[in-house]
């Protein structure tokens, strides 16, 4: 069953009652980064093992996101500021208990390279909180793997 979530913007990603953060060094430039993030939006099934489908619908501000194991989202992009920031938040889910959720990606220049930091912002029931904790190291498995994958994606097609 889909439920809309509360409307928040990017302050939720500072204040949220759950905050999972998680960085990672890339060799890719951070321009390179964010336009797989932001314009590639497709590109997310190609790197991201859990996206099993990613598009952008109405004029590019808002985003259908399938998850394997079900998880389905309709999101809204809050900032696509090149090249440093990649945010979001989900607008209607099929996630029992969640309330809110935005995430976060920054980019920050490191050598030759990027550093990635990823904030998973949530709120919700105890019971989705207590879910939501549970899943970090999974989460931060997932955000590892997709960073690694988009790095070696990147390098292959000379960004």
């Amino acid at each position: 069953m889909v439920h809309q979530l509360r409307e928040v913007g990017l302050d939720f990603i500072g204040t949220a009652p759950i905050r999972l953060v998680f960085a990672q060094q890339m060799s890719a430039p951070p321009e390179a980064v964010h336009r797989a993030l932001a314009e590639d939006v497709p590109g997310w099934e190609e790197w991201f093992s859990a996206v099993t489908l990613a598009r952008s619908t109405g004029d590019g501000s808002t985003r259908e996101i399938h998850l394997r194991g079900g998880g389905r989202f309709q999101e809204t992009v809050l900032a696509a500021k090149a090249p440093e920031l990649y945010a979001y938040r989900v607008d209607v889910a099929n996630a029992p208990g969640a309330r809110a959720i935005a995430e976060e990606w920054r980019l920050t220049p490191a050598g030759a390279g990027t550093h990635v930091r990823w904030t998973f912002a949530v709120d919700g029931t105890a019971a989705f909180r207590v879910v939501a904790k549970l899943g970090r190291a999974g989460l931060g498995r997932a955000f590892r793997d997709a960073v690694r994958t988009l790095d070696r994606r990147l390098a292959a097609q000379g960004s």
